[in-house]
């Protein structure tokens, strides 16, 4: 059994968090996320995470939670950047301090702040490896793993962050969330090791880039299939006819009409998921190294370490096999 520890009101009140939320790339995103980075680290820093494996996959979704259920006025903007909101590349600000100095912060809390954060979580990370600071490496990983999630959902970095200046309110969430409810269980999301990163800089924006680049075709996929299907073949109509609204108050997508935009997609939910999986664990790979490479091994009990050795041997293997969330898809 893996550690991991957390006060019974504080689970209920995080599952009751999650139950009337729509979250960013879904839970089940961002747990396979954190989860798969966490077989993807070196041993030398994978055997502490896996020890906590349990912590840092249900941790996925709390950034989400501090946005939406506890309305924490800081969280929103560390979730997205309204790229072409902020000029051309080569003025962007540097840091997070120059963002501020030269944005207002109406204007950072409407447009975000996502790659900044990015990096201010990687100085806070780096000093808690430094620290052998046990629960703030934890905590601070975790988080991490969400945003860097959220930096790989296309709609995360365009102003057109839900179709809504091109008529196609409820892509966000039919993209990030619906998608992978129906599809995530044919995801093969083993990725190659964790790399070092040279300059933390460069790979979050070349990152951010990356996702940007996605988010025209996703738009011009979707565009495309809705006006060629009609409007009752879209969505979820009732027996007047009327398109049936989710709790949330938008329009209810068919499951005939994820399927198929799901296979006009490509399998570009499947791959920004594993180009999350690997970045992530690169991140925190990253943060270890430019740490010092602390020992990170006497910070569990070797107890706890031994009774999880073969469990991680385990679901190494079925990671590296492809079936670490799942055996569906073994006659593929």
């Amino acid at each position: 059994m893996k550690n991991f520890k957390m006060k019974p009101k504080l689970i209920a009140f995080f599952a009751l968090g999650i139950g009337f939320l729509t979250l960013s790339w879904g839970i089940v995103g961002h747990e396979r996320i954190n989860k798969a980075a966490v077989m993807a680290l070196p041993q030398s820093i994978q055997v502490f995470f896996y020890n906590h494996i349990d912590f840092i996959t249900q941790e996925a979704s709390v950034p989400d939670i501090r946005k939406y259920a506890l309305n924490y006025k800081d969280e929103n903007p560390r979730h997205y950047f309204d790229m072409e909101n902020f000029g051309s590349a080569d003025s962007f600000p540097k840091t997070l301090e120059e963002a501020k100095n030269k944005y207002d912060a109406k204007f950072l809390n409407e447009n975000g702040i996502l790659p900044w954060y990015i990096e201010e979580m990687m100085v806070k990370l780096t000093k808690a490896f430094k620290d052998k600071n046990r629960a703030e490496i934890l905590f601070l990983a975790a988080d991490l793993g969400h945003y860097i999630g959220d930096a790989h959902m296309p709609l995360h970095t365009s102003a057109n962050h839900d179709g809504q200046l091109s008529d196609q309110k409820g892509i966000h969430s039919l993209w990030e969330s619906r998608l992978p409810e129906l599809f995530a269980k044919n995801y093969r999301l083993n990725v190659p090791q964790a790399i070092y990163y040279e300059d933390v800089h460069k790979a979050t924006w070349d990152m951010i880039n990356d996702t940007h680049s996605l988010a025209a075709s996703l738009l011009a996929i979707d565009k495309k299939l809705r006006t060629s299907t009609p409007e009752n073949k879209v969505f979820v109509v009732d027996a007047e006819g009327k398109v049936v609204k989710t709790k949330y108050n938008t329009a209810k997508f068919s499951d005939e009409y994820a399927a198929k935009l799901n296979k006009d997609l490509n399998g570009m939910v499947e791959s920004q998921m594993r180009k999350a999986i690997a970045a992530t664990a690169s991140f925190w790979y990253t943060a270890w190294v430019n740490a010092g490479k602390p020992d990170l091994s006497k910070l569990d009990s070797f107890e706890l370490t031994q009774r999880n050795n073969q469990a991680l041997k385990d679901d190494q293997k079925l990671f590296q096999q492809g079936y670490l969330f799942g055996m569906q898809n073994q006659n593929d």
